[in-house]
């Protein structure tokens, strides 16, 4: 494990915010990193406001696609909300056709199925627009791609609007309008919204229309902040801001499907962790192990009872989900192993036997062990399918775009992507991706990094200082929680490891003149048990432990080390 200190602001900067906002001068320099350097970006920071979000219209083809809707509506045109399988793409397309339903009737929603038709816009999802007289198609979170798709809506006199939040290639579908922040010629402030998001800006530019405010559409905001957890997106600009009221609403008065789904949880507030370890998994669980549309089901159902029977299917279908991916991720360790591939620069696993719809799962479950690009293949119809996942600092999907000529089509994110290639074409494109991987990756971003913020003394820490912490929140990619580094502190003796099979270190960590005591805990560290001896160093993060009723602030650690592998290690 890497351990990389963040290079601390100007001290003059530190101590000059530390002086107006009347905080500490760690704190202080924990904005600054952040880009926070007066009182009033302090002040928008902690205080997100639905202000600040910005004009829809400032989208390319936002008023091309109010117009065309409005025209649907007028004209009593059905409107079919077609959206991915995973949670941004369900979420969007219920935020939208829920929203859509309050103005017409004449509304109906396409979820493709993840086995038969694959991810997209599929040629069986236009045939059903056609049969079932739907001249409008609004596509969520998929479609930037999709020429050949739209071109053949078109012949069957099909409108299409594409919403969406991948990367363009060259050429766009000539759809009715494209909304994509990431379009080379689109202006707006603000390029990584997910497609969830992307769908509520546009209900955000109809209901303007309408005379409606940003608080009239808060109700949607549980969906949007669910889709920003999962997808994995940037928490800063306005995803922080919807994040942020997101939460809000699910904490406070959640649609029925999310309140069903945490009704056993037993946390007083639920945070972007709980959302992303929580509630997104069973709402990914429909689309992975059955179909996308259990999920629409249980997020625009309106009855609370009903809901819960809804969650109670998907729960199972996630228990499912666990059960296959652990078997799969245990059968790709097998073969890395009996390939003789544990010291390549790529993972590239198949079989013909895997599920679909966890491989992308399984992906990540590799990289745990064998910290590297790894792509999952499995059999998809008379294709194969794979799903791809990076490591810090690494495209995946500019290595995957040097592989092209081996791959059918594909699409995704920096550090996620997935694809689809000619079953004869695997052995070639396996060799090329590990020559593009090793040709081109730092070694050193093979060795996973912990990122700390600053170093902290154990007595720094008080009840306003974590409420801070706790204030820089919703975290998530480019705001992360912080993490700090204490240097030589010792455990009273009682450390141990815990957990059923021993792998959680539980530690009394006794730091400075005082000998005050500081309660830690170490999930998958176990193995770290040798170091706690002698004095040692900690890499950790503040948390907030609940237990029998009363509530205290614990240590989550990262890392520990000896003292003496510290500064190389930096």
């Amino acid at each position: 494990m890497r351990w990389t200190l963040k290079t601390a602001p100007n001290l003059s900067l530190v101590d000059e915010l530390s002086e107006v906002l009347s905080i500490d001068k760690v704190l202080s320099s924990l904005l600054i990193q952040r880009g926070i350097h007066t009182f009033d970006q302090a002040k928008k920071f902690f205080r997100p406001s639905l202000d600040d979000l910005h004009d829809p219209f400032l989208l390319k083809d936002m008023d091309i696609a109010v117009s065309r809707i409005e025209k649907a509506i007028a004209n009593n045109e059905n409107i079919l909300i077609y959206g991915d399988y995973d949670v941004d793409g369900t979420t969007a397309v219920s935020l939208v056709s829920s929203y859509l339903k309050t103005i017409t009737n004449h509304i109906a929603t396409y979820i493709p199925d993840r086995y038969d038709e694959g991810y997209g816009i599929s040629t069986q999802g236009i045939d059903f627009a056609a049969d079932h007289d739907f001249s409008l198609i609004i596509a969520l979170d998929c479609g930037i791609k999709a020429i050949e798709k739209v071109n053949y809506a078109s012949k069957k006199n099909i409108d299409f609007i594409i919403c969406d939040h991948h990367k363009p290639g060259d050429k766009l579908p000539k759809a009715v309008a494209v909304l994509n922040a990431k379009r080379e010629d689109c202006s707006y402030p603000f390029d990584e919204l997910c497609g969830c998001g992307v769908g509520f800006k546009l209900i955000q530019a109809l209901a303007s229309k309408r005379g409606q405010t940003l608080e009239d559409l808060t109700q949607y905001l549980d969906l949007v902040a669910t889709a920003i957890a999962a997808d994995i997106v940037p928490i800063t600009g306005e995803n922080r801001i919807l994040t942020y009221f997101g939460l809000q609403v699910i904490n406070s008065n959640p649609r029925n499907g999310i309140k069903a789904i945490i009704q056993g949880v037993k946390k007083n507030i639920l945070t972007i962790t709980d959302v992303v370890f929580i509630i997104a998994p069973r709402i990914n669980a429909a689309g992975r192990m059955k179909h996308g549309n259990y999920a629409v089901e249980l997020l625009t159902e309106m009855d609370y009872e009903t809901a819960i029977s809804f969650a109670a299917s998907i729960e199972k279908f996630n228990i499912e989900r666990k059960e296959i991916d652990k078997k799969i991720t245990y059968e790709a360790l097998q073969q890395i192993e009996a390939a003789d591939e544990k010291e390549k620069f790529s993972t590239v696993v198949y079989s013909e036997d895997w599920h679909k719809g966890v491989i992308g799962i399984v992906a990540s479950r590799l990289i745990e062990t064998y910290y590297r690009p790894t792509l999952v293949f499995t059999k998809s119809g008379d294709k194969l399918a794979a799903s791809a996942r990076s490591v810090k600092g690494f495209d995946v999907y500019d290595a995957l775009e040097k592989c092209s000529e081996f791959i059918e089509q594909f699409g995704g994110h920096k550090y996620a992507a997935g694809l689809t290639l000619e079953p004869t074409n695997y052995a070639a494109f396996k060799n090329k991706f590990e020559e593009v991987v090793a040709s081109s990756i730092e070694r050193e971003l093979l060795i996973p990094e912990i990122t700390i913020d600053a170093s902290l003394e154990l007595s720094d820490i008080n009840p306003k200082f974590f409420r801070i912490i706790q204030q820089m929140g919703p975290f998530g990619p480019q705001n992360m929680k912080p993490v700090f580094t204490t240097t030589s502190v010792r455990d009273n003796g009682y450390g141990k490891t815990v957990g059923s099979d021993k792998t959680h270190l539980k530690l009394n960590i006794i730091y400075g003149a005082d000998q005050k005591t500081y309660n830690a805990i170490g999930f998958g560290l176990g193995d770290k048990m040798k170091f706690i001896e002698n004095d040692f160093d900690i890499a950790y993060s503040l948390d907030e432990n609940e237990w029998n009723g009363n509530t205290s602030i614990q240590l989550l650690l990262k890392d520990l080390k000896k003292p003496s592998d510290l500064d190389s290690s930096f």
